[in-house]
């Protein structure tokens, strides 16, 4: 989407935001009406209005700065998620409203129909929807307060995922071997150095056998993971640490005055894929060995449904024995679904990340729900079919809502065992 189209979307966004601020006012000023203090009243009813207006206001302000060529700044994303938020607080506080007005306006249509209709004092209808406006901020107060939460604490409470996962054939020496993924860094959103150092300190502290990155290490650019990459390179493994390209790795949601500067910045992240040591794979496959035994680590570039599809499965099995135990990076889940499961050649275990789990939805013991399960029938967390397993990690960064709720950033741990 080009500039235009972008403010497009936002003059939408404001003229919504404007319509919803006439109906929300009308509930604050049920609310207030009964207020005998007539300064607080005044206070309360037009200090929202200044409120929002302010809101607006600095959104408009920090979006008329919004380039494509540069990217979102990570003040325009604060902004961006402040001006989201209260959006969704007053959608929810207009959907009480408006249920409640509908409930009346059934409830006096019957009651004027009825032959032994008696009026209804106005008294008695406003303290009615005072007492259902007063429910609607209530309410509201949840979504508004997650998301301040979201976006001072959430987006940097790392969680630690541990699983462990049984095959048959997995060579003897391998038993017990663990492995610790991080996947979508987006460099360029953190706005918390020290916040953001605790996760790679989690990362740190589990010592696993091999480390494994899966993809967008960045927003769009090359120079965004440049001020973390002492930072990230203290994660070390005894078998290495490899990486492959997620989809904002190429650069596609930047405009670049020409494609050879697009070029130049890819080869420029690959090289700060060597400076993190990480071998970076490319449709290709190492092979780890251990006391004479060996499995197969292989890498592709991004291939998912909807996005690039450069990755090359076929390509990066070139050379592995077809019986040997194989695990595989690749981006995005969508290429498991329907690339990886039903290959001919058995991928044993594929590590993906991509989905963020939206940054948001609910994880308690047995239930899991996010928004993006609609878009990608697995998300987050462990998959299996025909024996072939699909891990997906929620993401260490955050894009576009500076915020996580309900969907922690995640550091990865998986054991994978002889059964």
């Amino acid at each position: 989407m080009n500039r235009s189209g972008i403010f497009i979307v936002f003059f939408i966004f404001i003229v919504i935001s404007l319509l919803l601020d006439w109906y929300v006012f009308s509930g604050l000023k049920t609310i207030t009406n009964t207020w005998q203090i007539n300064s607080l009243r005044l206070f309360v009813n037009w200090g929202y209005f200044v409120f929002s207006l302010g809101i607006i206001a600095l959104f408009l302000f920090a979006m008329s700065g919004f380039k494509p060529s540069k990217g979102i700044s990570t003040f325009q994303s604060w902004i961006l998620s402040i001006f989201l938020g209260l959006l969704i607080t007053k959608i929810v506080v207009i959907i009480i409203l408006f249920l409640g007005d509908v409930g009346q306006f059934i409830y006096n249509l019957v009651n004027k129909i009825r032959p032994d209709n008696e009026l209804i004092s106005n008294t008695i209808i406003n303290g009615r929807r005072k007492f259902i406006s007063e429910i609607a901020f209530m309410v509201a107060a949840i979504p508004l307060g997650g998301t301040i939460y979201a976006m001072l604490k959430g987006k940097y409470d790392y969680k630690v995922h541990r699983q462990t996962i049984y095959f048959d054939d997995l060579p003897i020496v391998f038993d017990g071997f663990t492995i610790t993924q991080l996947s979508d860094i987006h460099s360029g959103s953190f706005d918390n150095t020290t916040a953001m150092q605790r996760g790679i300190d989690l990362a740190k502290a589990q010592k696993s056998d091999l480390f494994v990155f899966t993809g967008d290490l960045v927003n769009n650019f090359a120079w965004e993971i440049e001020p973390y990459i002492d930072r990230f390179k203290e994660i070390k493994a005894p078998f290495g640490q490899f990486s492959i390209l997620g989809n904002h790795d190429y650069g596609d949601y930047a405009e670049w005055p020409n494609e050879i500067e697009k070029t130049a910045n890819l080869e420029k992240l690959k090289q700060h894929h060597k400076s993190l040591a990480y071998r970076l794979l490319l449709d290709e496959n190492i092979t780890l060995e251990k006391n004479g035994q060996k499995i197969s680590l292989i890498g592709v570039q991004n291939w998912g449904n909807g996005f690039k599809q450069l990755g090359n499965l076929d390509k990066a099995l070139n050379g592995v024995d077809k019986d040997a135990f194989k695990i595989l990076l690749s981006h995005d889940p969508t290429h498991w679904e329907e690339k990886v499961k039903n290959h001919p050649v058995k991928v044993h275990l594929t590590l993906s990340g991509h989905t963020h789990g939206a940054q948001f939805g609910i994880e308690i013991p047995g239930f899991k729900w996010s928004p993006v399960k609609y878009r990608y029938p697995d998300w987050a967390g462990l998959a299996n079919e025909n024996g072939r397993y699909l891990y997906i990690n929620r993401g260490f960064g955050f894009l576009g809502f500076s915020g996580r709720l309900g969907i922690w950033p995640e550091i990865t741990v998986l054991t994978v065992k002889k059964a």
